[in-house]
């Protein structure tokens, strides 16, 4: 199946991600357990960081991004995605727009909006059917904010904190721009210049830059 592939991106047979998988390789685990263990540690091993945006290739090598202590949720996906493969269960990447409602001064500030895109997420293959899951905001952020974190049975999808503790609204979705077999760069750079063209200057070869 091609979403049990490694590619350039997704490159699960490398020694940062087989350490990282290691322990879910054992029988003992069910599909179920391991997808659940590894959406935990993803989601908050590595800090939610949405202000560091990379057009590099090598950004978004899940190798590269495993050994970082922070992420956004493409490269946090990207690393999930890479992770559920190394254990031999098919997933994708999927990408959408959403937007804001809470702690949104900082976002608005440098983006010029409260909407956040491409905003990424995964689709996992288990017990026969595709679910969504978004291993985006780490527990710790999640508790400064209010917002319970977003937890995954492996039964239901589960990929969008729409309030906060409080009943007050979180964030929405806004726009999907559907899944895909591996990372699409070129997708990612144009969407980010469409949406954001404030960023970029007269220098087209502007590659990243921290928010």
């Amino acid at each position: 199946m091609k979403y049990l592939k490694a590619t350039d991106y997704l490159n699960f047979k490398h020694e940062s991600i087989q350490k990282l998988v290691k322990e879910f390789k054992e029988d003992s685990f069910t599909n179920k357990e391991k997808v659940i263990g590894l959406y935990k540690k993803v989601r908050d091993k590595w800090r939610y960081d949405p202000y560091t945006i990379s057009l590099l290739k090598e950004s978004y090598k899940a190798s590269v991004i495993a050994e970082k202590t922070s992420g956004n949720c493409v490269e946090k996906s990207v690393l999930l995605v890479a992770c559920l493969r190394g254990v031999g269960i098919p997933a994708r990447l999927h990408l959408g727009k959403v937007k804001n409602h809470i702690a949104v001064e900082r976002l608005t500030e440098k983006f010029g909006s409260n909407e956040l895109t491409p905003h990424g997420m995964v689709n996992v293959y288990l017990n026969g059917k595709w679910l969504k899951l978004s291993p985006a905001f780490n527990a710790s952020l999640c508790e400064k904010f209010n917002v319970e974190p977003l937890e995954f049975d492996g039964e239901n999808s589960s990929f969008l904190q729409q309030y906060n503790s409080e009943g007050s609204l979180f964030m929405e979705y806004i726009d999907d721009y559907g899944h895909f077999e591996d990372v699409p760069l070129d997708f990612m750079k144009q969407n980010i210049k469409e949406n954001y063209p404030h960023i970029f200057d007269t220098d087209e070869n502007i590659s990243e830059f921290k928010l």
